[in-house]
């Protein structure tokens, strides 16, 4: 194995990586033309705006609550678009309880 053997390996190993990642890129952007799709058929105007600002300020939420709308529209539960007031009541239920903590002073 001379050094032009090797940098061959090394071209050829880095244009598979780069073949990967371009196809790892397209999956996730077809997974996400998706979820766009669906939210837009299930969820009107102003509950994509509520869904939007919800990103904004905390985008791992606004994750969770992708996921779990798609997943009731999947299984059948939703059944007509939601509008800002159901959805807010469905944000309400979905999201874990956060405890509120008082401290008192002796």
């Amino acid at each position: 194995m001379d050094a032009e053997d090797i940098k061959r390996r090394m071209i050829q190993q880095m244009q598979q990586e780069s073949q990967v990642q371009a196809e790892d890129e397209y999956v996730r952007a077809q997974i996400e033309a998706q979820k766009k799709a669906i939210l837009r058929k299930i969820l009107d105007a102003d509950a994509r705006e509520r869904l939007a600002r919800i990103r904004m300020a905390n985008p791992l939420n606004a994750e969770f609550i992708e996921n779990q709308l798609i997943r009731l529209y999947q299984m059948g539960r939703i059944s007509e678009q939601i509008d800002d007031a159901k959805f807010q009541i469905l944000v309400k239920n979905l999201m874990p309880r956060k405890r509120d903590i008082k401290i008192r002073r002796i």
